[in-house]
């Protein structure tokens, strides 16, 4: 496997690097709004009110530039369940949508809404409260340096990404689904388990339509770069199980993805596991402890 795939973009000409030299780790000035918009959710409970933000122009400038690129970007590399999804979704072009205003919009057509994150959130409570329809998103926008990438899930991220798989209602009954067997299991090792099924199906799971692999996770439809670049890469047909035993990265592209045939096909697979999954059948799979690299 190159060795391309494990740095991410750290410039706006696509250069590659260590997640470490990207702006959004090394900016004293962006880490200081970053980390102000993050601390809001410290204390914070599960579908309780927050503040909205007083973005910047800059940080209006960075949504706009994302939204010109991704709108070709899907079209050409995009599946048609998100494709449909995404006209029903209608995210605005103009500026950053308040998390009322994508929540309002979400509740409407499939009963989510989105409720306050920091950062990664623990697998437990992440995944418990999709059940309940409540999906943790962030409110900071990612550096402007490098506008269609970022290291870390942002507000362009959740929006893009989940707020486009959230109104549609079959997509948000996979996010239950997941919900659902999150919150029948009690141990760290089911847990874990669960949440890379998820990371490789609702983040950066294919459908592969005439023989050509298209993106539907949420990650991918919010990576400009990565929504298409499957040079290189390892795309294996969905097993839950060995899905659950593969390696991943929060920071960069991934070597390794998962296709399904359509969304029906996603509909059974995931179906069938998350219906049976409990602490005794993750201890019956024998999964190593795979520590998800954030480098």
């Amino acid at each position: 496997m190159s060795t391309a795939w494990q740095h991410t973009p750290i410039s706006a000409d696509g250069r590659l690097g260590l997640a470490s030299q990207h702006p959004g780790r090394s900016d004293p000035a962006y880490r200081r709004r970053r980390d102000a918009l993050a601390a809001r959710a410290e204390g914070h409970q599960v579908g309780a009110p927050y503040p909205a933000v007083d973005y910047t122009e800059d940080e209006h400038r960075t949504w706009r530039a994302v939204h010109q690129a991704l709108g070709p970007a899907h079209h050409a590399h995009a599946c048609r369940a998100v494709l449909d999804a995404g006209e029903d979704a209608g995210i605005r072009a103009d500026r950053i949508p308040q998390h009322t205003e994508v929540s309002a919009a979400l509740t409407a057509r499939t009963g989510f809404a989105f409720t306050l994150a920091g950062g990664v959130v623990p697998n437990e409570r992440f995944l418990g409260a999709m059940e309940h329809g409540y999906f943790h998103a962030v409110q900071f926008v990612r550096h402007p340096a490098v506008p269609l990438y970022a290291p870390e899930p942002d507000v362009l991220h959740d929006v893009f990404g989940h707020g486009v798989h959230l109104s549609c209602a079959r997509l948000a009954r996979l996010y239950r689904l997941i919900g659902q067997a999150a919150n029948r299991t009690e141990t760290a090792e089911a847990l874990d388990i669960l949440s890379r099924v998820y990371w490789f199906t609702l983040e950066y799971g294919l459908i592969t339509e005439a023989g050509t692999p298209k993106a539907f996770g949420a990650a991918l439809l919010s990576s400009f770069g990565e929504i298409g670049a499957h040079d290189g890469r390892t795309i294996r047909p969905l097993d839950p199980r060995a899905a659950a035993a593969t390696p991943y990265r929060i920071s960069g592209y991934q070597p390794v993805l998962y296709t399904v045939r359509s969304l029906e096909h996603l509909e059974d697979v995931l179906g069938a596991f998350c219906a049976d999954f409990d602490d005794e059948s993750a201890s019956r799979m024998r999964v190593p402890a795979l520590s998800r690299d954030r480098a």
